[in-house]
């Protein structure tokens, strides 16, 4: 009977239930925006492969650049709205490896190398193979405590987005309005192998990622001039645009290498004179505190 009537107790309050807790945590929403846009871009790269598989190779190729432009766009949201996470770093390097790896392999073996037979392919493969390393490798260096502060500014070897609009240049000519050789897909062979070993390269090449982070105001106007003319002629000629964009970035890469060097140089004289400051200044310590007394 005890259980059933329990004894009265005054200073007990009334029963009130305990508050449910909630089974999952809110996630802020600027940290799902970068992700939303990765996914998007995953999309743009899924269709880039079905378009190829189907033939009609400028959809494919349209595809291939809406997923890079996508993925300059969700680096640059996660920074601005503070949203970076290892989980976003982990889906854009899968995502960038199916755009920028497996799609322009298939695209450029549909357009031609597949007349090469296991040549053909193994080009493609390698493309895809060596994108995969330049994006694992591109995931460790960036935990990598030692690197020089200038080394921001630039890639080590060419990034997988701009190695797959670059390893697409011959499709880009052919549509411009070149013909193609017999040699053609032997040559596009040979270039999409360069292409693959410049990007496991240790070639430096700018990145561009702090670029426009603060623009003067009285330039804001003419930037917004130029972007409208630079999608109204992408738009219009967009082969040959692209054809342009890709022999201009590998001409580039030189340029970059000796700017890289030079800050390299300068960075090592910079240690090497405050090392050398750092010994006669320890030095002069040194000898004062070995002093007699009588001359302190």
């Amino acid at each position: 009977m005890a259980d059933l009537f329990p004894p009265f107790d005054p200073d007990a309050g009334p029963d009130v239930p305990e508050p449910r807790r909630r089974r999952f945590q809110a996630v802020p929403l600027r940290l799902l925006l970068p992700n939303l846009v990765t996914l998007l871009a995953l999309c743009a790269g899924l269709t880039g492969i079905r378009m190829a598989i189907e033939g009609r190779l400028e959809l494919a190729l349209g595809a291939i650049v809406l997923a890079a432009v996508l993925d300059g766009m969700d680096g640059r949201l996660a920074r601005m709205l503070q949203g970076t996470s290892r989980f976003g770093a982990e889906l854009d390097s899968l995502s960038d490896f199916v755009c920028f790896g497996v799609a322009p392999g298939l695209v450029l073996y549909m357009w031609g190398l597949e007349t090469l037979g296991s040549v053909g392919w193994i080009a493609a493969l390698a493309f895809a193979i060596c994108a995969a390393l330049r994006l694992a490798r591109f995931n460790v260096m960036l935990e990598d405590p030692n690197r020089p502060p200038f080394a921001g500014d630039f890639f080590t070897g060419v990034p997988a987005p701009a190695g797959a609009i670059c390893v697409l240049l011959p499709v880009y000519l052919e549509l411009v309005g070149l013909p193609r050789l017999v040699a053609s897909p032997a040559v596009a062979a040979a270039y999409c192998f360069a292409i693959a070993l410049l990007m496991v390269s240790k070639v430096p090449a700018w990145s561009g990622k702090r670029l426009g982070s603060r623009i003067p105001r009285e330039q804001v106007m003419p930037l917004f001039v130029c972007v409208v003319l630079f999608v109204a002629v992408l738009v219009t000629w967009p082969w040959a645009m692209l054809s342009m964009l890709c022999i201009a970035y590998l001409a580039m890469l030189p340029f970059s290498a000796m700017r890289y060097a030079r800050l390299s140089s300068e960075y090592q004289q910079r240690l090497a004179t405050a090392g050398h400051a750092d010994i006669h200044t320890g030095a002069s310590a040194s000898d004062g505190e070995n002093r007699p007394s009588h001359l302190n």
